[in-house]
C-alpha cells in the first residue's frame, strides 16, 4: 500500500468530532434521550469522545455502549442463518432512546446495515442515527450518515485508515492506494 494523503491530523479529528457533537445536540434538542453505540473497533473510542464532548458542552452524561456487528455481516450468512452477537457491551436500555451508531468510515453501507440489525436485538429504539468520521462514498446500500466529520471522494482501489490512540497509539486519518 502506498500512502497517498494525510487526510486529518489529530487536531482536525478533534475539531470534526466537536462539530458532530454540537450537531447531535442541535438535532436532538439536547442530550436527554440519546445513547451512543460505538461500532467495534474504532467506532468505540470515537463514541467516547463524542460523549466526553457532550459532557463538556451540556454537562450531561451520555451512555456509551460497544456494538460488535461481526456476526451480522452479510458475508457470514452462509455460516449461520440467524447469528447471535456475544461480545457487545450495552449496559443500558435502548428502548425509546435515540441511538446514535458511531463508526470511523462509511463506505458500502454494509457495516451500517449490520449495525442496524444488531441494534434491533437489544430493543426498539425511538430513532437510530449514524455518525461517521469519514464518508468515502461508493455506497452499495441506501444508507447515509446523519453526521459526517469529512467527506472524502475515493476510488475503489484506495483505503481510508483511521488511527485512534486507544488502538493504534496515534490519531490521524490517511489515504492509501494499492500499488500500481
Amino acid at each position: 500500500m502506498i500512502l497517498r494523503a494525510n487526510l486529518m491530523t489529530s487536531e482536525e479529528m478533534g475539531r470534526a468530532l466537536k462539530r458532530i457533537s454540537h450537531q447531535i445536540l442541535e438535532n436532538n434538542r439536547g442530550a436527554d434521550n440519546i445513547v451512543f453505540l460505538g461500532i467495534r473497533r474504532r467506532g468505540v473510542p470515537l463514541a467516547k469522545v463524542l460523549a466526553k464532548n457532550i459532557k463538556i458542552i451540556e454537562n450531561k452524561d451520555v451512555p456509551v455502549g460497544e456494538l460488535d456487528i461481526t456476526l451480522y455481516r452479510d458475508d457470514l450468512t452462509e455460516i449461520c442463518h440467524d447469528p447471535v452477537i456475544n461480545s457487545s457491551t450495552i449496559p443500558f436500555d435502548i428502548n425509546g432512546k435515540t441511538v446514535i451508531l458511531v463508526d470511523d468510515v462509511l463506505y458500502t453501507g454494509r457495516t451500517a446495515r449490520a449495525a442496524l440489525d444488531a441494534t434491533s436485538k437489544y430493543g426498539r429504539a425511538a430513532a437510530i442515527q449514524l455518525a461517521v468520521l469519514i464518508d468515502r462514498g461508493h455506497r452499495e446500500l441506501p444508507i447515509r450518515a446523519d453526521y459526517v466529520g469529512k467527506n472524502v471522494p475515493t476510488s475503489k482501489n484506495e483505503t481510508v485508515a483511521v488511527s485512534v490512540s486507544e488502538i493504534d497509539g496515534e490519531e490521524n486519518v490517511k489515504l492509501f492506494s494499492e500499488e500500481s
